[in-house]
């Protein structure tokens, strides 16, 4: 039986919060989200997760790229600077290990170098934080699609 199925036809005082959460929660697509900062994990992760995407967080930036060796990422959210490896390294092992996920880059410091090499290397979306949070969400939707379509 399909999770969707199973929760429309679960006891009656469920069936009313499973119809609200079911399309999000059974079409949901996974996020990854790398930042060493716990306040931009959480409030990043929120944002996501508000728009109906599952999200995975990783405070280090090695995590993930074990992560991704056997998992598909459709998504990769990355910070720049962080204390171990920067994004812009990540993003250059991430093309290697798995070419076909998207990357969308975001930072705290106005760098107009780090936002070409990040382009260069493929980035979907550069934003500077704060960013508006509509403009963010629009730069994943469209990552996702595009990567639906491939």
């Amino acid at each position: 039986m399909e999770a969707s199925q199973y929760l429309r036809t679960g006891p009656a005082k469920n069936r009313e919060w499973a119809e609200r959460l079911t399309p999000k929660m059974v079409d949901r697509q996974d996020v990854c989200l790398v930042d060493d900062d716990d306040a931009v994990l959480t409030s990043i992760g929120r944002l996501l997760t508000s728009d109906g995407l599952g999200v995975r967080s990783f405070h280090d930036p090695e995590s993930f790229l074990a992560y991704v060796k056997t998992h598909s990422v459709p998504l990769v959210i990355l910070d720049i600077w962080m204390e171990k490896i920067t994004g812009l390294e990540v993003q250059a092992k991430l093309a290697k290990v798995s070419p076909r996920t998207c990357v969308i880059v975001m930072t705290g410091r106005k760098d107009p170098g780090a936002k070409q090499t990040a382009i260069e290397f493929g980035a979907t979306a550069f934003f500077t934080k704060p960013f508006d949070h509509e403009e963010f969400l629009g730069a994943v939707r469209h990552a996702l699609s595009s990567q639906a379509n491939q």
